[in-house]
């Protein structure tokens, strides 16, 4: 059986059931038109092979073809009794959010310490998922300028999250961060109230996220790794008009390492 990393491995209610977990060479020895309308293409590769015995020689690596496949998406919510807590969701986009080709610097200590810097690849991808309730919540999945360290089961860090919009989109009444009017043309007297000054004042501030990844397997023919991960980010502020949700994505991953 291929490894899914320890974690039972429940793929959203708009994945296609056909899609098999695929090896790292079996992916590369498939045409585009067999990977099309199968629901391969948002699944990362399993080692089939390896081991949990994670014992990986110190020194500098690259980290490359990182691959981060969610598998539930929750968001934070009040609860009844006024206790917040991740509820699970309904994905609403297509199956595009499957991060991909990252790369960046591993360090690993002879102590089997782990730092990790990440630094390119496709690290963000916009998803909605709906609440129970019908609300509708988008958000931009990603690690970009992940920062982890830990050892080589586990490790974790920040990392940054971009606006979900850029600077130059405008919302329905033409408002722009860096174009567009800068307040409602309809009520240029109030312009500088304070219940308006949200919607006025375009934000695409930075935001931050947090993530673990615990390694599961390893083989040490190939360099490859596989295991979970877990992260909490921040949703879509509406460009500073909203206070952001909690997002908590969990998932696998799956990346190939060589030495500097």
């Amino acid at each position: 059986m291929p490894f899914r990393a320890g974690l039972t491995h429940h793929r959203t209610s708009s994945t296609p059931q056909s899609a098999n977990a695929l090896t790292y060479d079996e992916f590369q020895g498939l045409t585009y038109l067999q990977v099309k309308g199968s629901g391969l293409a948002s699944t990362c590769p399993v080692i089939k092979s390896g081991s949990t015995d994670l014992k990986i020689k110190g020194g500098d690596y690259k980290f490359d073809k990182l691959c981060l496949e969610p598998t539930s998406f929750t968001v934070k919510e009040e609860g009844m009794k006024g206790e917040s807590e991740f509820v699970k969701t309904k994905l609403m986009t297509r199956l595009t959010y499957t991060l991909d080709a990252i790369s960046g610097d591993m360090k690993i200590g002879n102590d089997g310490s782990v730092q990790l810097t990440e630094q390119d690849g496709i690290d963000y991808a916009p998803v909605t998922v709906q609440l129970p309730g019908g609300e509708r919540v988008p958000f931009l999945f990603t690690i970009k300028n992940l920062q982890a360290k830990g050892n080589l089961s586990n490790f974790s860090g920040d990392f940054n999250v971009p606006s979900y919009r850029g600077s130059s989109f405008l919302d329905p009444k033409g408002r722009g961060a860096s174009t567009g009017y800068d307040n409602a043309i309809a009520l240029p007297a109030r312009a500088d109230s304070e219940e308006l000054q949200k919607e006025n004042n375009k934000s695409t501030a930075v935001l931050k996220g947090s993530a673990v990844f615990q390694v599961a397997k390893y083989d040490p023919v190939t360099n490859e790794l596989a295991g979970v991960f877990e992260t909490i980010q921040p949703s879509d502020t509406d460009l500073g008009a909203k206070t952001p949700k909690d997002i908590k994505i969990t998932g696998l991953f799956y990346t190939q390492l060589s030495p500097k």
